[in-house]
């Protein structure tokens, strides 16, 4: 619905006071030719029949204007009305003028009961008003995640409510018409969606566990055979091939119990202070003999600091680097490199990671999509078979989580560049850890 806005009647506008005026005048002209003066009354009424024109032409534009604004009031009422999505539109006071049907369904509240309120924080708790004002409100809601960028319009904010379970995505816009200067929040009800999303991942949950203890088993067992003493050699190659086969397997399981986790918000974080500097030499020691035995050359530049603090979660951050480097290596060229740097940003509160790799590289077609679950290029299929392309999704979730950004470069046949930022201020890591979405 669309709040009736008093609007003037053409004929009582301040405009119409000439016009009136001139009426006036010409019906006392035409009274002063007919009882007194014939000369003096068509003087009069030639002197005032210019002016009038002008002013009758004034007046039909007024009316024109006025008809024009009513048609596209209407036209504008038709497609809120017909838009799938919920919209409210309200002024610099929180005075609701807009309400559609859709908002209607959404928040159970008639649009009489809402056009012309004022909503203020204060309603936030009554059972009645509550969602609606907290959607206006976002910052009164139980959990809002933000879409969009600080600044950007529109803002796109994702708000959950746990009482009744309701999940929204509000689209929020400035306007400035003639009626009205405020904002337009436009409302898209998922509740269905995150139901079945969240019913997905759980699910996904429950296999992987069932499927974690019979993997273990077959792997420690394997394992054991695979050692044997006095065991034929074909029975050791296929025992061998058997465990390498366990193990991708149940790299697998985790890896979906990972992406479970991230989506549901339960990943599960710790952060604490360390010195990122130390941090990375231990990780690339450890990833010296992957690289070694790959023929690959492992270079660090920390930059001119000696050391570096940082509030990070150094299990999930060593996961995330890990996960790179593995595939710096894995993907690279023999006697390729791989170069890791460290720099402060000079104009913003981060440091910058880079690894560098002199590798296969990725199709231009590929480096929008990277960062998707289960995608992987097509060059880096024929290098190496197995995969679940999870990692790097599970990479950006845990680098988002942290407060930062990652990104990549690369040159096919030439090699990657995968570069993201850690907070050196610890205020700008999120204070809680949401579910999370592909974007």
């Amino acid at each position: 619905m669309v709040a009736k806005a008093k609007k003037q009647s053409p004929f009582s506008r301040p405009e119409m006071f000439s016009f009136w005026v001139f009426l006036f005048s010409f019906a006392a002209a035409a009274a002063i030719s007919f009882y007194f003066s014939m000369i003096l009354g068509y003087t009069i009424l030639i002197l005032l029949i210019v002016p009038g024109a002008v002013i009758f032409l004034n007046i039909s534009k007024l009316i024109k204007r006025d008809i024009e604004t009513y048609s596209v009031s209407e036209r504008f009422k038709k497609i809120i009305s017909a838009l799938p999505d919920g919209v409210i539109v309200y002024d610099s006071d929180f005075k609701v003028a807009v309400f559609n049907g859709v908002a209607e369904r959404i928040f159970g509240l008639n649009s009489d009961e809402v056009i012309g309120q004022k909503m203020g924080p204060e309603k936030a708790q009554d059972p009645k008003f509550g969602i609606l004002t907290q959607t206006i409100f976002p910052s009164l809601a139980p959990l809002v995640i933000p879409r969009s960028k600080p600044g950007d319009f529109p803002q796109v904010t994702d708000i959950s409510f746990n009482e009744p379970a309701v999940e929204l995505r509000v689209a929020t816009t400035p306007i400035s018409t003639e009626d009205v200067t405020g904002f337009i929040k436009i409302i898209i009800d998922r509740t269905r969606e995150v139901e079945v999303y969240r019913s997905k991942s759980e699910f996904i949950t429950v296999a992987a566990h069932q499927l974690q203890t019979p993997i273990t088993t077959i792997y420690w067992a394997l394992d054991v055979l695979r050692k044997e003493e006095g065991l034929a050699a074909e029975t050791r190659e296929v025992a061998q091939e058997g465990y390498l086969a366990s193990q991708n397997l149940s790299k697998i399981v985790n890896d979906l119990l990972d992406v479970a986790r991230i989506e549901e918000g339960k990943f599960g974080y710790i952060f604490q202070e360390i010195d990122i500097i130390e941090f990375f030499k231990e990780l690339l020691k450890n990833a010296n003999v992957a690289a070694k035995n790959a023929g690959v050359n492992l270079y660090f530049d920390p930059g001119p600091e000696m050391s570096l603090p940082l509030n990070v979660d150094p299990s999930k951050l060593a996961m995330a680097v890990s996960n790179l480097l593995d595939n710096a290596i894995k993907y690279n060229l023999k006697n390729g490199s791989v170069t890791v740097r460290i720099a402060r940003l000079n104009d913003k509160p981060y440091v910058q990671v880079s690894i560098q790799d002199t590798g296969v590289g990725i199709p231009p077609d590929g480096l929008s999509k990277i960062f998707k679950k289960f995608f992987r290029a097509e060059n880096a299929v024929k290098v190496h078979t197995e995969g679940t392309g999870l990692g790097l999704y599970i990479v950006k979730n845990i680098i988002k989580r942290h407060g930062g950004a990652i990104s990549v470069q690369s040159d096919l046949g030439r090699g990657t560049t995968f570069y993201f930022t850690l907070p050196t201020d610890p205020r700008l890591i999120p204070h809680k850890e949401s579910p999370y979405e592909e974007e």
